[in-house]
């Protein structure tokens, strides 16, 4: 007679029992008998709710995804010579990509006779790279790619932690303002009686 080894609805554990004892225990209980290890000698089952499980089990998976967040590759692009004010705002922009956890690819586009000098888009891009260096490190050094020159910057932190730091902010703020609602009628209160006496 095959033998299994029972959990409890609760997790508890039953011990090794013939299937038939395990299968009338499950229907005593009005819930579903679950193969959870198979691999194991002998079988592990578990008296449960399956469609509850398969419920939460999905449920763990979705919660799962929406935490892999997916780094994108976000592009800057510059022109060899390129003004003061626009290298500050891309800069910034990047700064911004690379604190969100996505990498960043920069661009120089040459036109026309620029090619012929391709140290002084080494040298941007060394520059950017320096001014960058607070929020990521060069993954890629700079490679000609046609008429463009191409350097990518990874973050420091990848996309999932930044993602948990601002779930984890944002339920901190959430607590904050929640014990500031509650607690300031109380001190309002003491406040005002102060002030009468």
């Amino acid at each position: 007679m095959p033998e299994v080894r029972l959990v409890g609805p609760n997790g508890e554990q039953v011990g090794v029992v013939s299937i038939q004892v395990a299968q009338r225990l499950a229907q005593e209980a009005d819930l579903d008998l679950v193969e959870v290890a198979p691999n194991s000698k002998p079988p592990v089952v578990k008296i449960m709710d399956y469609g509850k499980f398969k419920y939460e089990a999905a449920q763990k998976a979705k919660e799962a995804r929406r935490n892999q967040a997916n780094t994108v590759l976000k592009e800057v692009r510059f022109r060899l010579k390129i003004e003061a004010h626009d290298y500050t705002t891309k800069l910034k922009r990047a700064e911004g990509f690379l604190q969100a956890g996505d990498k960043v690819k920069a661009m120089i586009l040459f036109r026309g006779r620029e090619q012929s000098r391709p140290e002084q888009g080494v040298r941007l891009l060394r520059k950017f790279a320096e001014d960058v260096a607070e929020f990521g490190t060069v993954e890629s050094n700079p490679t000609i790619d046609g008429r463009n020159m191409v350097m990518v910057v990874a973050p420091h932190k990848n996309k999932s932690e930044v993602k948990t730091e601002q779930n984890a902010a944002r339920a901190a703020n959430k607590e904050a303002a929640r014990q500031a609602r509650s607690g300031a009628p109380a001190g309002d209160a003491a406040e005002a009686s102060d002030s009468a006496e």
